[in-house]
């Protein structure tokens, strides 16, 4: 599954997952630079993928009203015409669609994203330039449409811009705000989006790897579950937080700090201070 984590590794690790997971920094990298800086072997891209379903699941109980009601409406809608113009309906429809993207290239490339992808450069790399990208479009952003507005065709340019968190340092809301912002989207209505989008996908990807393991009894369950548990309690403390922060402020500290990282760890890597693979 992943290399060995300890108990003090895994709850770190769990804590960044959940601090990190909604905000546009991207958590992959965040865990990937954690493991690096305190000289840990790097969790890998497994062990991520299990945590984020801590994550997924604050997303799910804080949610939990608006997905059964998207859940339950679409359903229904399939053999019901009446319901297909419910905005729940259609709301569902719009999550599948954006998923789409994001699983068919984390399938095609899913051995460059467990290896090549972690490199160090790359995510710095990264960090800076969708930093930049997010910064322009909070500069620029009309702050007029809400969900009400979203079609099938958004739902897809919001897809494209989650499945590009495949990369580390890119974020997934990071990925899907941006993309909403350049749309025209209301910061806190992009945001909202990116969490609903974001459902099938991490729990896909989480329950994979789960699935993928070799020797299920040989894993550090505990560790794992703790890790996952913390992750589950300040993922949900942050989405709060999120969603009240967004509709008054723009996303200018973000972009700084995810410039600043980004330079930090091309120069610790540039100095040999930190390997970048």
């Amino acid at each position: 599954m992943a290399p060995a984590v300890s108990w003090l590794h895994a709850l770190v690790l769990g804590l960044v997952q959940g601090l990190t997971e909604f905000l546009p920094i991207s958590s992959s990298a965040h865990l990937r630079i954690t493991a690096a800086l305190f000289g840990w072997e790097d969790p890998g891209a497994a062990f991520t993928a299990v945590t984020q379903l801590g994550t997924e699941s604050a997303v799910l109980l804080y949610f939990r009203r608006e997905l059964w009601q998207i859940a339950t409406t679409w359903s229904r809608s399939l053999v019901n015409r009446g319901l297909r113009r419910d905005p729940s309906a259609r709301m569902g429809w719009y999550v599948i669609a954006g998923t789409v993207p994001i699983a068919l290239l984390g399938v095609a490339f899913q051995d460059l994203i467990e290896t090549q992808a972690r490199d160090l450069r790359l995510i710095g790399v990264s960090l800076i330039a969708f930093g930049l990208v997010l910064g322009l479009a909070d500069r620029v952003a009309r702050n007029q449409r809400s969900l009400q507005d979203l079609s099938t065709r958004h739902a897809l340019i919001f897809g494209a811009a989650q499945s590009l968190a495949l990369i580390p340092g890119v974020s997934r809301s990071g990925g899907t705000i941006t993309a909403g912002l350049l749309l025209g989207y209301r910061r806190q209505d992009a945001a909202r989006y990116s969490f609903l989008l974001a459902v099938p996908a991490v729990l896909a990807s989480g329950l994979l790897e789960l699935t993928k393991l070799d020797d299920p009894g040989s894993t550090q369950w505990g560790p794992v579950l703790a890790a996952t548990l913390v992750a589950f309690l300040v993922g949900y403390a942050t989405i709060a937080w999120l969603l009240r922060f967004v509709t008054t402020h723009k996303f200018t500290g973000f972009v700084l700090y995810r410039l600043s990282l980004g330079a930090l760890i091309l120069a610790l890597t540039g100095a040999g201070v930190l390997q970048a693979r």
